[in-house]
């Protein structure tokens, strides 16, 4: 069974969220638990790597190509992760997905509206059971 622990702190930067998240990693792993880092921004980009690193500093490039901030950096250091770009979950990333299966007619001629935040949670948790974080 997979648990989530969520550390949030609104749109407020540098109070120790990315600190506190690698801890709780580290201290979970320690007790032999398998641990993940997903990060979650509430931007409209796909990824970290045309925004402006001197909004958001600079683009960490993971293994499997994708580009996300300094942040998934510092979870695969601290708690000795590999992450890919899954690991990093934008709302542009949610809406692209969504707009796809549209284009693709996973809808079946259905209008498609994100006009819940129940239809938000469904959409995201879907997005996370199908992608490859827990794959090993």
């Amino acid at each position: 069974m997979v648990h989530y622990i969520l550390i949030t702190g609104g749109v407020l930067s540098g109070i120790g969220k990315g600190v506190i998240a690698s801890s709780t990693g580290q201290l979970l792993r320690s007790l032999g638990f398998r641990v993940t880092a997903i990060k979650i921004d509430p931007y409209i980009n796909i990824d970290a790597g045309t925004m402006s690193p001197f909004e958001h500093g600079e683009v960490f490039v993971l293994d499997d190509g994708g580009e996300a901030d300094l942040d998934l950096g510092n979870y695969e250091r601290f708690v000795d992760l590999t992450l890919n770009r899954d690991n990093n979950i934008t709302t542009g990333k949610i809406y692209k997905n969504v707009i796809d299966k549209e284009r693709e007619g996973k809808y079946l001629g259905k209008t498609v509206q994100v006009n819940t935040i129940i239809s938000l949670l469904q959409i995201f948790q879907n997005y996370l059971n199908t992608s490859r974080l827990y794959r090993t």
